[in-house]
């Protein structure tokens, strides 16, 4: 069994939305240094070594089902669908998909608005979420490690090398400035305190809105061919080239991603690095340093370069965020519960044959490394 089959039908699912604003150039965010090159070579979770795929008996479940109805079924039998109790802590599954079907946005047209707009976020929100609980990880070993170097404890060469890709990836230093730096280097703290207000959580419900804004609910093409939910530019010919290219901004296009996950992963990047979005983290410092809970309408207002739109963009954003009450998931928490992949199929035979798929590659080790290069450690 080839790995490329794997890589392009392993763990689909259609993601839904309406469609009504598809992504476009003009949702530009800034993402100038080749944000795809980036993400995929020194993300954040690359600070620590690729773990050696798990067994076979370790590994996630993976949910197989059979068209919408199916998918519907599904998500009432968890739980996981109607009206929340705003009054009490959301609490989400952790069901993560992994493709965006084509098909999808034939399909979109023949749903409901409201069915497509719930289905689109209760299957986005855990990515979302997973994204978050790598950023407070890392987070942790930030501050570990500033404790550790005020207490006068050496940091290990595991560790420093592991601040020097981070940094790198934060935009805190030049990858020339990180080679240079030693255990005894004087400006490690000061290294540490950017890193560490760069390095924070992204409020789930601005995520949300974002991803729906940008992606129309899945629908557009790039969300389609490429992955893409966030609308990021790529420079340099690598990404998708939008119908209307408009000369004036160079040789961009819109960055493609091999998971959905990793588009949520660049978008986190994006977000915590690009000088275009110091206004967002500055907001977001101090509203953690005044122990107030982390916003989706307030930060918000600190994304006005995301688009060339400007203030007229984050007015429509807060707009989509209230209407959807998509602040309820600020604040979300997984169930006590282990990940797993959900994916559909047209017909029950396909279903049965993706079943038997699946077996026989976890079996022979192809799941847990297709699951590895996903990299949701």
């Amino acid at each position: 069994m080839k790995h490329t089959f794997w890589l392009f039908r392993l763990l689909f699912i259609l993601l839904l939305g309406n469609g009504l604003i598809a992504c476009s150039p003009d949702a530009q965010n800034a993402s100038a240094d080749k944000l795809t090159d980036a993400a995929s070579a020194k993300e954040v979770s690359a600070t620590q070594e690729t773990e050696k795929p798990a067994k076979s008996a370790e590994l996630p479940e993976v949910i197989v089902l059979v068209g919408m109805e199916q998918l519907m079924e599904r998500l009432k039998q968890e739980n996981w669908w109607g009206e929340e109790n705003r009054d009490e802590q959301l609490t989400v599954p952790h069901l993560m998909i992994a493709r965006i079907h084509p098909q999808w946005r034939i399909v979109a047209q023949d749903l409901p608005v409201p069915q497509k707009k719930e289905i689109f976020y209760r299957l986005m929100l855990p990515l979302v979420m997973h994204a978050n609980e790598m950023v407070l990880d890392r987070r942790a070993k930030l501050l570990q490690a500033r404790d550790d170097l005020a207490s006068g404890k050496q940091l290990t060469n595991a560790e420093l090398e592991q601040l020097r890709q981070a940094a790198v990836l934060l935009r805190v230093m030049t990858e020339e400035d990180a080679a240079a730096l030693t255990l005894s280097s004087p400006e490690l703290n000061s290294m540490l305190d950017d890193m560490l207000h760069k390095l924070d959580v992204v409020p789930a419900g601005l995520a949300l809105g974002q991803a729906a804004y940008e992606s129309g609910y899945g629908t557009s093409r790039f969300a389609a061919e490429g992955n893409a939910l966030f609308g990021q530019w790529t420079y340099g010919g690598g990404g998708m080239a939008p119908q209307q290219k408009r000369a004036s901004k160079g040789d961009y296009g819109i960055a493609a991603f091999e998971w959905p996950f990793d588009s949520v992963r660049g978008y986190f990047i994006n977000l915590m690095s690009h000088p275009a979005y110091e206004d967002f983290r500055r907001l977001r410092a101090e509203m953690r340093a005044a122990g107030e809970p982390l916003s989706s309408l307030k930060l918000a207002d600190g994304l006005v370069r995301y688009s060339e739109r400007g203030q007229e963009y984050v007015d429509a954003l807060k707009g989509m965020i209230r209407v959807n009450g998509l602040d309820i998931a600020d604040d979300a928490v997984f169930r006590d519960e282990p990940m797993r992949f959900i994916l559909t199929e047209g017909t029950p035979e396909e279903a049965a044959d993706m079943k038997q798929r699946i077996a026989d590659a976890a079996d022979s080790g192809e799941l847990a490394e297709i699951i590895a290069r996903m990299r949701l450690e």
